[in-house]
Formats: structure tokens, sequence, C-alpha cells
């Protein structure tokens, strides 16, 4: 029997993730493989650390990267962090908010959601008046809400916690890269970041970052397996991590001086954040963010001038996704398909009580470019136009290209 050779057809991606990788970081992936104890290899997870520090806009020591996906890096970081009874407040805007409720729970920790319509935003007064009746553990908290497209401000949130001796746990998955985040300015205690999305390298690792109040909680949980212990190795006071892959005690040991044996790294992966990495740090924060918010501004410009509205509450959408209503005229999956088909473009659908509501558009990573969003105007209109949906026509494309013009 034959198996077909993998040859994947030629996609635009223009979803909430995954998109393109960097060409760059699938050339890094070829490399030979080196050993996980080879001083070169320990070298480059050296450089890994320090480049994801400066990405994460942070000085922790603990800063790292974890082989599973983002959903992964999340749970590992949760487990690690929250023990059984801790209570943790989640703010919660959007299908992953409810998220980090069910991993919480799973592991024992007391819930309460502040619930807030999908579209919406907190203001830092509701999170405050929430910790004020208990005493919380920690918040946690999602920063984009790629179901949404909405951007939670964490700036005041985090001076809320640090005066209320909560920790801030913030999934940043759909934005590390592509927006703003500034883990030591904003008091964030920990924070996750996967590898698919904005920073632009295939799904399969995930980035995280801590400081030292997580750091002295996950030592106090720590006991190193029979089989590598040493006489040094002390069992700590606190409930033992109940993942032993995801023991973040045990992982921080992995990638200290010490290199515990712990498992063995993906090193495919390892050379594809490091490029990924390399090559944010090469364009420069600060250049790759105004890329990413002028590339927004011309296509949510295109859609309007189109005549089609954006989803929520646009003061705080998210700068590498936009959400729009489907227009009268055409359902998701006839607009969908036509762009996959017809164009090779892919964007998504959303979750829960948006299902059918809106169309998510993308704006990340090696995905946020001039040519791209121009194309997916283009196409968009194309479909519409094939269903008969009242559009101002040649108008998308033209709005954009003024707003490149005056960039």
């Amino acid at each position: 029997m034959n198996f077909r050779e993998i040859n994947p057809s030629p996609r635009t991606l223009m979803c909430p993730g995954p998109v393109e990788a960097d060409p760059r970081v699938l050339r890094a992936m070829s490399a030979h493989i080196l050993g996980q104890f080879d001083p070169e290899f320990t070298s480059l997870m050296a450089e890994t650390q320090e480049m994801a520090r400066q990405v994460f806009k942070t000085q922790n020591m603990q800063t790292y990267t974890v082989d599973t996906t983002s959903r992964g890096g999340l749970e590992t970081v949760l487990t690690g962090a929250i023990c059984p009874g801790d209570k943790v407040l989640i703010p919660a805007f959007g299908r992953f908010g409810y998220l980090l409720a069910e991993i919480l729970e799973r592991c024992g920790a007391e819930i309460t959601l502040l619930e807030k319509e999908w579209g919406q935003v907190f203001a830092p007064e509701e999170v405050e008046e929430a910790l004020k009746k208990d005493t919380y553990k920690a918040v946690a908290c999602i920063h984009g809400e790629t179901s949404t497209s909405m951007m939670q401000p964490l700036d005041e949130i985090g001076k809320i916690c640090k005066n209320y001796g909560a920790m801030l746990i913030v999934d940043t998955v759909a934005t590390l890269g592509g927006a703003d985040v500034k883990v030591d300015e904003w008091n964030i205690d920990a924070c996750i970041a996967g590898t698919q999305k904005c920073i632009s390298a295939p799904s399969g690792s995930a980035l995280i970052t801590y400081n030292k109040t997580v750091e002295d909680i996950i030592l106090a949980r720590k006991k190193v397996e029979k089989g590598i212990r040493t006489d040094s190795d002390i069992d700590g006071t606190l409930p033992q991590i109940p993942s032993n892959y995801l023991d973040l005690a045990q992982l921080q040991d992995y990638w200290s001086p010490r290199h515990l044996n712990h498992h063995t790294e993906a090193t495919s992966m390892q050379y594809a954040v490091h490029e990924a990495l390399r090559c944010i740090l090469l364009e420069g924060m600060d250049k790759r963010l105004e890329r990413h918010m002028l590339n927004d501004k011309a296509l949510t410009a295109g859609l309007t001038a189109m005549g089609i509205t954006i989803f929520g509450d646009i003061a705080n959408k998210m700068p590498v996704v936009t959400a729009i209503n489907i227009p009268e005229g055409i359902d998701g999956p006839t607009l969908r398909s036509g762009m996959l088909n017809d164009f090779g473009i892919e964007v998504a659908t959303s979750f829960g009580p948006l299902d059918g509501k809106i169309i998510r558009i993308g704006n990340m990573g090696y995905s946020s470019q001039k040519r791209n969003i121009l194309f997916t105007l283009g196409a968009l209109e194309a479909v519409l136009l094939q269903s008969n949906v009242k559009i101002n026509v040649g108008d998308g494309v033209a709005a954009a290209l003024e707003v490149y013009k005056n960039a």
C-alpha cells in the first residue's frame, strides 16, 4: 500500500492560530540533532532563556520552555503554583477563561468565577471588588481572549493583586510577540505563552516565566523521583505536584546548570523556539509591535470601508485578532469555505454563544504582512459578492492601502 508523501497545500493562515511559521524557523528545525546534554545544546538552551526574558520583559531567573502545547504550558504553571484548596479568582470574558477554571478545578483549587459578556473586558474596579470579599491565593486571567478578540488591560489589575496579596497568573498565549506584554512592570507573577501564534513557530512548545514568589511555592512542593534523586534532594512541605511530566520543580532543575535528567528534550522544537525568538529580537520589539498595529489598522479600516461591522468593544480589541459580525446573506461555513477553497486563506469561526455569529481574522507574527492583509480583504470581498451580500465594492482594499500610504 502506498501512503502519501507529506506535501501540504499552500495556505495563507489568517486565523487566530496556528499561523505561518517564519521560514528561518523551519530551516532551523532541519538542523542536525544534538544530544540534550551536549554542551553545544545546553548553551543554546541558555540563549533561549535569555531571549525569552527579553520578549517577556522580565528579569525572572525561571524563564524557559516546556515540551508541550500552549494548553500544556497553562496546566504546567497552574498545577505547580496552585495547591489543592487554594482559592483562585478567574475573571472570564470568553472561552479560555473557562479553560483556566477547568484546569484548576481538576487540581483541587476553589474557584470563584467573575463572568463578563463575551465582547467586553473587566474594569480594574470589578476585580478589586471581588478581591475585597475573600482572601485569594491568585487571580488567573487571559490577556488576549481569541474567542472574542478582546484584550484585557493588566497594568492596574497587577497593582491591585499585589495590594491584596494575590498572585497574578496570566495567559499571553495569543499576545506575546504581537502585542505589548510587560511581565515585571505589570506585576505578573507567572506568565504563559505558546509558539504557534505571534512567536511564529510550529505548535509544540510553551514559553513560561515566573518570579520568586511562585518559585518558592514550587520548591516547597518538590520531590525528585527516586531514580534520579541524590542525598541533597530534600522533599518539600507542601503537597507534591500531581504531574510527573509537568512537574515544575523538576523542570526548573532540568533548565538549571544542574540539568537534571527529567525527560528527553525535543531538540528540533528547541531549535525552532531559539530561532523564532532570535528573529523577534532581530526585528526589534518596538518595530514588531508597530508592524502588528499598522496591519491591524489597515485591516479594520478595510473591513469598515467595505461595510462590515467589527464585533465587540473596539477600544479593547486585540491588535492581532479581529472579529467581524457575519453579514446577512451568508453563513459562517459558506464564508470560510469560500476563503479556503477559492483563495487558500484560512479564517476561523468562534465558540459557544458566538458560534455562527462572528468570523475571526488573525494578524499574527509572520502572517502579519501587508500583502496578506490586502489579499484577505480582496478575497473576502469576492466571496461576499458571490453570495450577493451587499458591500461597498472596491472600498476595502482601497481603504487599507490608504492606511499604508499614510503610515
